[in-house]
C-alpha cells in the first residue's frame, strides 16, 4: 500500500485522518511536499524557530529535556498524526523533539497552507482542535494517574488508551498500533522500568495480552478497563 492512501482504513481511527471524512481527507493529502525521513532521525526539534507541520505516514515518539539534561518520552504519535502543529499556530519555539521510529514519509505543510486549509474546511478545523484538547487530556490524565493509582493500573490505562486511539483488531484482540519498549512504557507510566516488567509479566499470565518482537496484542479489553478502572467502553 502507497505511504498515503485516501482510505480511512489505511488510518488509526484516533488519527487526524482516521477522523476525517474522505474528500476533506484527500484534501489535506494533496497538500505540502512529501519528505522521506530514516529511522531515528530527527523531524522537528525542541527550541526551533521553525513552524512547519508534518502529517505522518509511520510511528514517531515525541521527546524533550528535563532539568537533568535526560530525554523523557512524552508521547507517541502514528500514521495520520499530524506533530509541530502548535508552533505552527501561535509561532512560539518548538516545545519538543519528534524523532522517526522507523523509515517513513511525511508531507511538509508551511504554516500559511495548513491555515488556509482550516479557513476554508472548518470541519478540518473542527477534529484538529478536538485532537489538541484530547492530548492536553491525555497529559493531565497523566499526571493524575502517577499520584493516584499503583503502576500496574498506570499500566493498564496507558495501553487501553493506546488500543483504542491506535489499534486495531485481530481475531481475539486488538493490536497496538504502536510498538514501544519496556523503558518507554515506563517513561510513558512515570514507574521504574523492572516495575513495569513485573507489571507487564501479570497482564500476561492473567491473559490480558500478549507481547512479541515489535508487538503487543491486547486479548481481553474490556477486563483490562476494568483493571484500569475505567468505565466501560460504551
Amino acid at each position: 500500500m502507497p505511504p498515503y492512501s485516501p482510505g480511512s482504513a489505511r488510518w488509526p481511527a484516533g488519527s487526524l485522518l482516521g477522523k476525517l471524512q474522505p474528500r476533506a481527507r484527500q484534501e489535506l493529502l494533496d497538500l505540502g511536499v512529501e519528505t522521506r525521513f530514516e529511522a531515528g532521525q530527527v523531524l522537528l526539534s525542541e527550541g526551533a524557530h521553525d513552524r512547519h507541520v508534518l502529517l505522518l505516514s509511520g510511528f514517531a515518539k515525541v521527546t524533550a529535556r528535563v532539568e537533568n539534561g535526560e530525554a523523557s518520552l512524552l508521547a507517541v504519535r502514528v500514521g495520520g498524526d499530524t506533530v509541530g502543529e502548535m508552533a505552527a499556530m501561535d509561532g512560539a519555539p518548538r516545545s519538543a523533539t519528534v524523532t522517526a521510529c522507523g523509515p517513513m514519509t511525511a508531507r511538509v505543510l508551511q504554516p500559511g497552507v495548513l491555515r488556509a486549509l482550516l479557513m476554508r474546511r472548518p470541519d478540518v478545523a473542527i477534529v484538529l482542535t478536538g485532537i489538541v484538547a484530547d492530548r492536553l487530556r491525555w497529559a493531565n490524565r497523566r499526571r493524575l494517574d502517577f499520584r493516584g493509582y499503583p503502576v500496574k493500573v498506570r499500566l493498564a490505562r496507558l495501553l487501553v488508551e493506546l488500543a483504542t486511539t491506535y489499534g486495531h483488531p485481530v481475531g481475539g484482540g486488538v493490536v497496538l498500533g504502536c510498538r514501544l519498549t519496556q523503558p518507554e512504557l515506563a517513561a510513558l507510566t512515570g514507574a521504574a522500568e523492572t516495575t513495569v516488567h513485573k507489571g507487564l509479566r501479570e497482564l500476561r499470565e492473567e491473559g490480558l495480552l500478549e507481547t512479541g518482537y515489535g508487538s503487543t496484542v491486547i486479548r481481553d479489553l474490556p477486563r483490562l478497563r476494568r483493571i484500569a478502572d475505567l468505565a466501560p467502553e460504551e
